[in-house]
């Protein structure tokens, strides 16, 4: 029998899916934003799934009920891309969680966050989070994950806080990488400049004003907005929930980028205007670039849409994660 899991902040269900892939049961699910609700219930029919505000539910009836507690409280507080105002932010999702696990009563959790809540200022704050987690009963680890390393064709690093109350969680070795059995897995894997997926995005790119240059073609600033192109020989950058408009990656489909950036390094004027052959990644092509299986839907108009993808756990990571908890504590 498969352990059953709920899973908090569930966003569209990438941690999930991860979890099932790994041999739990995600039986319960919980979410305030009614389109990512939509997107859980199409994947987890069976699922009960609480449209609601996490601070206005009690789950002491749920008590024991749940083998592991998993899910992502939001993380703009300690965002690097935030105000980073940490404890004193409204949005701060993790004491929900805490008192979550405190009338659960769970015999582990997954909480995964931004690397960003372990430095700096923020330190102080995170180790007081881990103390209440031990008091709780639960033996706590820790670690910053870089999801190229787990097979995700995207770079994304993200914080992971596993608690058991038997014998303390390992993580898991990496599976991809210069020191493990296969390569990092490069964004043109998964997606094709030439073979769209999905709804075309209509924002367009435009080069820089004043361009500014780093020794590599992908990096700097030598187009407008947000959205970087991709080197389809490396994994995609992160991709941001922020998504949708001129923050969206952009593939460049007769290849422009190698060319622009030899002609700025000679000297070259920078250009204006349009770039030729840019093109927006999709929905579908950021999901992917996610680890969300060929076809993933989401519901909700189109920025929605890329947020969900954006704040997603990826599947695969998930995946790693789970089956390494499944093996050192429930099998």
């Amino acid at each position: 029998m498969r352990p059953e899991a709920i899973d908090l902040f569930s966003g569209a269900g990438g941690l999930s899916l991860g979890l099932e892939a790994a041999g739990f049961a995600t039986v319960a699910a919980v979410e305030w934003c009614p389109d990512a609700c939509a997107s859980y219930k199409s994947r987890h029919p069976r699922a009960k799934v609480e449209a609601a505000d996490i601070s206005s539910l009690d789950f002491k009836p749920e008590r024991g009920r749940f083998a592991l507690v998993a899910g992502g409280p939001p993380c703009q507080p300690f965002s690097v891309g935030g105000k980073r105002l940490a404890a004193d932010d409204p949005r701060n999702g993790i004491p929900q969680f805490v008192r979550a696990l405190a009338e659960l009563q769970p015999e582990a959790f997954v909480m995964e966050n931004v690397a960003g809540l372990t430095v700096s200022t923020k330190r102080p704050y995170f180790q007081g989070v881990l103390g209440q987690l031990e008091q709780l009963g639960y033996a706590t680890t820790w670690k910053v994950i870089e999801s190229t390393d787990y097979g995700v064709p995207q770079a994304r690093r993200r914080l992971f806080v596993v608690g058991t109350r038997g014998r303390r969680f390992s993580f898991p070795l990496p599976t991809h990488g210069p020191d493990a059995r296969a390569p990092h897995v490069p964004a043109g894997s998964v997606v094709d400049p030439h073979r769209p997926r999905g709804e075309p995005n209509p924002a367009i790119v435009t080069y820089a004003l004043r361009p500014s240059l780093r020794p590599g073609a992908y990096h700097g600033h030598l187009y407008n907005g947000g959205g970087r192109p991709i080197e389809l020989s490396r994994p995609a950058p992160t991709l941001l929930a922020s998504m949708g408009g001129n923050k969206t990656p952009w593939l460049d489909t007769l290849g422009v980028v190698p060319g622009y950036h030899a002609h700025l390094l000679a000297g070259g004027r920078p250009r204006h205007g349009r770039v030729p052959g840019a093109r927006r990644i999709t929905v579908e092509e950021a999901a992917l670039l996610q680890g969300f299986p060929v076809g993933a839907t989401f519901a909700g108009p189109r920025s929605s849409q890329y947020r969900q993808v954006g704040n997603a756990v990826p599947p695969v990571l998930g995946e790693q994660i789970g089956l390494a908890l499944r093996q050192q504590l429930f099998d």
